[in-house]
């Protein structure tokens, strides 16, 4: 099951300049014309980004799965990426799989390339999200990416666009809608069954906005593909604050700088406005209204205004708080609380909301691959959660109001806030038309 050798980049980028007119590369398990992977067939996978979450969480859960069959890594630290190639062939080593070899790839592109890979997992920095998530799509392959799904508004459309045109499953990475780390999905219920009441307002405790990059210049790290992993992101000097030396066992701080990230108000509000759009029944809309905090300098106190009446704070106790005409619900991950507390207690109704109950984030998105249907955590759910993020971000940064329209994604009446969807990208990382 070994790939044909893999397209050059210059013939990758060519092919993606007709990828609208083109036949869709079709991956190998879909060949037969069912428009899904057999159920004796393991899904091919491919993992895109080695760093401590891949070690951590996706390469256990996807070595782990008796139905995938995981056929390359790739990554632009060699030392990250022969670590990852020897973690998925000592896994294997010991099975009585036909195919216990993994190749490994400093550069996505060639990875999408190989016909007989169904799907690729995304763990990069955030800035790196979109562009390879696109051409998995075009490719024909379906993607589990991480959290946020994408670093800026233009990604977000672009990224729904892709899945939608291409009919391919994409997972985000917000796990908490699988109950990973506490009751998300029993709180999303009870809210939605009016346990609270109607809700008026919601506080989301998570951290501030990201700040220009000023790191300093440090020797670069032998094997590492520099210029490559700052891709579509302005030159800068190497630093080990934002992709580590050697094999690390910590988040690095890429995620703090504005360049490659959201902050800390992405990192975990990519995982909380997650669950509040949810348990609002906003999965397919959003805010309407951003307004900044009234203290110039303040770091939380964005608010966002639905279009229903509902305000969203950015502040206030870790996780979610939802206030509402009977009490209010405090769900974090390992909190689950009401105030009064007697609502906890009160028993199901007929008529409350059940919401699907996933068997697992990974599990999920396979089972889906199988069936064709979307995941918990569909692309559209994804980017709109992420929305939010860069929709606060973007009110810290120009501290002004802003209109925003949900359903066109995009500004209302606003030409220079619609000039803030989307940065400027070092070519040739543009990003892709669908």
């Amino acid at each position: 099951m070994r790939a044909k050798r893999a397209l050059s980049r210059r013939q990758f980028l060519q092919g993606l300049g007709v990828a609208a007119t083109a036949p869709i590369m079709v991956p190998r398990s879909v060949l037969g014309g069912t428009g899904h992977v057999g159920p004796g067939d393991r899904i091919t996978v491919g993992v895109i980004g080695c760093g401590k979450i891949a070690f951590d969480y996706h390469l256990p859960e996807l070595l782990g799965a008796r139905d995938v069959q995981v056929l390359a890594v790739c990554d632009v630290d060699t030392n990250r990426r022969n670590r990852a190639k020897q973690i998925v062939e000592q896994a294997y080593a010991s099975t009585d799989r036909a195919t216990k070899h993994c190749d490994a790839y400093n550069d996505f592109r060639e990875l999408l390339a190989r016909r007989d890979i169904d799907a690729v997992l995304i763990a990069t920095p955030d800035h790196w999200h979109a562009l390879p998530l696109i051409e998995a799509c075009k490719a024909g392959k379906d993607v589990y990416c991480e959290k946020p799904l994408t670093l800026t508004l233009a990604e977000g459309k672009r990224c729904i666009e892709a899945a939608r045109k291409y009919r391919r499953v994409v997972q985000t990475g917000s796990q908490q809608r699988s109950n990973v780390f506490g009751n998300f999905r029993e709180a999303c219920e009870w809210i939605r069954s009016g346990r609270i009441g109607k809700v008026q307002r919601v506080t989301v405790g998570v951290g501030g906005p990201p700040r220009p990059c000023d790191l300093p210049g440090e020797p670069v790290e032998p094997g590492l593909d520099w210029n490559l992993w700052l891709g579509p992101a302005p030159m800068r000097p190497y630093h080990s604050e934002l992709s580590p030396r050697g094999i690390h066992n910590h988040f690095p701080a890429w995620r703090n700088y504005q360049e490659y990230a959201g902050g800390a108000h992405a990192d975990m509000g990519a995982h909380h406005y997650d669950i509040a759009q949810w348990a609002l029944d906003m999965d397919t809309s959003g805010p309407t209204e951003i307004l900044p905090p009234d203290d110039p300098g303040a770091e939380s106190g964005v608010r966002f205004r639905y279009a229903n009446g509902v305000e969203m704070v950015h502040g206030g106790p870790g996780g979610c708080v939802f206030y509402g005409t009977r009490g209010k619900l405090h769900i974090d991950r390992g909190v689950l609380e009401t105030d009064p507390p007697e609502l906890l207690k009160e028993p199901p109704g007929p008529n409350d909301v059940q919401l699907f109950r996933s068997p697992g984030h990974h599990r999920n998105w396979l089972d889906c691959i199988r069936t064709r249907e979307r995941p918990i955590c569909d692309v559209e759910i994804g980017a709109r959660a992420a929305a939010i993020t860069q929709l606060g971000n973007l009110a810290y940064r120009y501290r002004r109001r802003m209109q925003w329209d949900p359903k066109r994604w995009q500004f209302v009446n606003d030409r220079e806030a619609n000039s803030w969807m989307d940065y400027p990208r070092r070519d040739p990382w543009q990003l892709p038309r669908v």
